[in-house]
């Protein structure tokens, strides 16, 4: 008796490639992200945004030290070296704030 391993095969296939997926997170070329964690910079331009970790971050507006973002359909805002807060099961912080961008640092909680 010979057994097909080819419906073996593909489950096994398709549970790495959904988990590289995951691992990677990330959807763009301005996020960079481990199994956990990622790192963003988003534009600061009128619809800039950046997805990450299953969820959306969108640019609102910006001065020296804050910057208001939509993730996840909810409005926070960020003051560099404040502590993280917690958004759709991440806690994100500010990094940096630049005249063109702003830095992100986000992880699971």
């Amino acid at each position: 008796m010979v057994l097909k391993p080819t419906p073996r095969l593909a489950a096994l296939l398709s549970s790495a490639a959904l988990g590289l997926a995951l691992l990677a997170g990330c959807s763009s070329d301005n996020v960079s992200c481990g199994l956990d964690q990622c790192t963003v910079s988003i534009d600061r331009e009128t619809n800039a945004s950046a997805s990450f970790l299953g969820v959306e971050a969108k640019f609102v507006s910006a001065d020296a030290n804050t910057v208001t973002l939509d993730v996840a359909g909810e409005q926070i805002s960020l003051t560099k070296g404040q502590q993280a807060i917690e958004v759709a099961g991440l806690q994100v912080s500010l990094d940096s704030v630049t005249q063109d961008q702003i830095g992100l640092q986000v992880s699971r909680n």
